[in-house]
Order: structure tokens, then sequence, then C-alpha cells
């Protein structure tokens, strides 16, 4: 069975940090691009950041952008989402999932499939 399993979110202070793991314990995924999503609660799921397949291209919304980095490692089968300066609006629920349609938009949840149970974060002021 194809599954995601992200892990690392907590309760940190404004200004800490966090590191989110997504693994994918059947290696169905290591020839694929993973993204970060979030979620907060009444709000739409949007993109965090991306990472193609061999992690030599990395992608960030503008408001994570210098705070934020992606990273992949091939022999873990485990994406990473290292979250510095954390802020209260980056509170919600971080989800991971592979790129399994490639349109022309990185940002697109609709080009991604197989999410995890997410995991939450929590940022407080």
């Amino acid at each position: 069975q194809v599954q995601l399993v992200e892990s690392g979110g907590g309760l940190v202070q404004a200004g800490g940090s966090l590191r989110l793991s997504c693994s994918d314990s059947t290696r169905t995924f290591s020839s694929y691009a993973m993204g970060w999503f979030r979620q907060a609660p009444g709000k739409e799921r949007e993109f965090v950041a991306a990472i193609s397949w061999s992690g030599g291209n990395t992608y960030y919304a503008d408001s994570v952008q210098g705070r934020f980095t992606i990273s992949r490692d091939k022999a873990k089968n485990t994406v990473y989402l290292q979250m510095n300066s954390l802020k209260p609006e980056n509170t919600a629920v971080y989800y991971c999932a592979p790129r399994v349609r490639y349109g022309t938009d990185w940002y697109n949840a609709a080009e991604y499939a197989y999410w995890g149970q997410g995991t939450q974060v929590t940022v407080s002021s």
C-alpha cells in the first residue's frame, strides 16, 4: 500500500524552527518530484515548496522564500522541510505529496496526489 508519512510538526514560538519529514516507506516515489503544501483552518491548501526528482531544482512560495528549505535524501526515501524564523501565520497542517501530473504550474495542488495524513505545525506569538 502506497503511503507517505509526515512527521516533525509541533508547537513552537515565533522565530523558532522545525524540520518536517516525509517518509516514503514503499520507495514508490523516489523518481518523482515532491511538494509540501499546507492548509490552515477555513483556507484552501496552498503550495509551500517543491523539489525535483533529482533534488537539483527547488521551488518556494514567496511567503517562505529565504526561511524554508526543502531537500531530499534518496537513500532514506525522505523529503524534508526545514522551517526557520517561523511566524504565527505559518500555523497549518503540512502535507507532502508527489507531483504526478506535469502541467505548467509547480504550485498547483491538482498536479499532486497520494497525500499523506499531514502534520500539525502551530506557531505561537
